[in-house]
């Protein structure tokens, strides 16, 4: 060591490094839930009923996200009074669900996405693309659009349809498939069935 020059304790040389880490950390985002629902054309919705759950065209029945989507389904079609049955139900919820990760400028090529029950699309970037790694990490905003559509198993015009959307980074306490679905669901149900048409923001 030079002469003149003091030895420094090893805490004084880690905080500058802890402040930069902490600088460095991406923070957590979570967005608001919009919410939008709708009366369908049919007779109102008799809840006092038995329902199943199923796929809508273009969500796939055996990605771990929809399970995580249905369950919360069920738990709030439940709450709600309807005898929840995983088939022969009386009347039958379409479960659509689309998810994509918004991706950096270096991770970007031609991604489409599949959806359902006319949930719509993301645009570039996002979404299940082919030949791309979209696994969410750390500050990486995950998007989902949640669609549900109630109707008479019988066949028949929706009695009710509602669609929430909501976006939370994968380090959030909404990045997770099961936390999503249990608070996406949870405020596409809250008030139903809802004023038809009116979108509501929940946070």
């Amino acid at each position: 060591m030079l002469a003149g020059m003091k030895k420094l304790p090893a805490f004084a040389i880690m905080l500058p490094l802890c402040a930069i880490a902490a600088a460095c950390a991406t923070p957590a985002y979570v967005s608001p839930v919009e919410v939008t629902r709708f009366a369908g054309t049919a007779a109102p919705v008799p809840v006092q009923a038995s329902i199943s759950i199923a796929p809508a065209p273009g969500t796939d029945p055996a990605s771990p996200e929809y399970a995580a989507f249905a369950a919360a389904l069920a738990e709030q079609l439940a709450a709600l009074g309807y005898s929840v049955a995983d088939s022969g139900g009386a009347q039958l919820a379409l479960l659509a669900l689309v998810q994509g990760v918004t991706l950096p400028e270096d991770r970007r090529g031609p991604v489409s996405v599949g959806g359902g029950a006319g949930v719509g699309s993301y645009g570039s970037g996002m979404g299940l693309g082919i030949g791309i790694d979209l696994t969410p990490r750390a500050g990486e905003r995950i998007s989902t659009r949640l669609a549900v559509a109630i109707r008479m198993a019988a066949g028949g015009g929706n009695l009710w349809e509602g669609r929430a959307q909501m976006s939370a980074t994968a380090n959030s306490d909404y990045g997770t498939a099961d936390a999503a679905a249990r608070r996406m669901a949870a405020a596409l149900f809250a008030g139903f069935p809802g004023a038809s048409g009116e979108t509501v923001i929940v946070e």
